[in-house]
């Protein structure tokens, strides 16, 4: 399949920063079209080919994001010497992640999972995270959760959200929980152990009570 025909993997969170900035349906195409993967480069035919828009709506929109500051425009030379346009959503990934941090915290939680979860997150990243924290894993948990994917060599966040629904269905709410249900599989009630040696040393997906 053509690069320019590939459909497009529309976000819930794309479409709250849409109605955040009252954008226009041509705006909010063009952010999702440089979203996914493309190379980003400014190409107008190429945008009305897989957007569908005409070149003055694309022109209007491009110029309109532009102004707002979501986009930025930075000019590059390839390999050949020419000149192109790259286009950068950075503006949009710094707001999509201020709103998506705890705001009373004055830890950065989310550049704490970052740089344990050793990857840049994408706005798809933010927006799981941002659902485990509204359904009411805390943050601890979340982290708890993230060294165990770590330490099984497992960096996905799929397999991380596995990890805390099985903790919530088990009824483990905090790493306490978490130890505490260890040292009854373990059979030893005289010491809580170590969250390095207790729960990166534990199948939870293959627990069953």
């Amino acid at each position: 399949m053509n690069k320019d025909n590939k459909k497009f993997v529309i976000e819930t969170i794309f479409l709250q920063e849409a109605l955040k900035h009252d954008l226009t349906i041509a705006e909010f195409l063009i952010l999702v079209y440089f979203d996914n993967d493309y190379d980003q480069v400014f190409d107008v035919k190429k945008i009305m080919k897989a957007t569908c828009l005409k070149e003055e709506d694309v022109l209007i929109a491009f110029d309109s994001l532009l102004n707002k500051g979501i986009i930025t425009l930075s000019s590059s030379k390839n390999e050949s010497g020419k000149i192109y346009d790259k286009v950068s959503l950075e503006n949009l990934y710094k707001d999509i992640k201020s709103d998506s941090e705890p705001k009373d915290n004055p830890e950065d939680f989310m550049v704490t999972f970052q740089k344990n979860y050793g990857h840049n997150l994408t706005s798809m990243d933010f927006e799981l995270i941002k659902a485990w924290l509204d359904s009411g894993f805390s943050e601890e948990l979340i982290l708890g959760a993230l060294q165990e994917a770590i330490y099984n060599k497992v960096y996905s966040l799929k397999y991380i959200d596995k990890i805390l629904f099985t903790w919530k269905k088990k009824g483990l709410n905090t790493m306490k929980d978490v130890n505490n249900h260890l040292m009854r599989k373990d059979g030893n009630d005289e010491d809580e152990p170590k969250f390095e040696t207790s729960v990166m040393e534990f199948d939870w997906l293959d627990d069953e009570e």
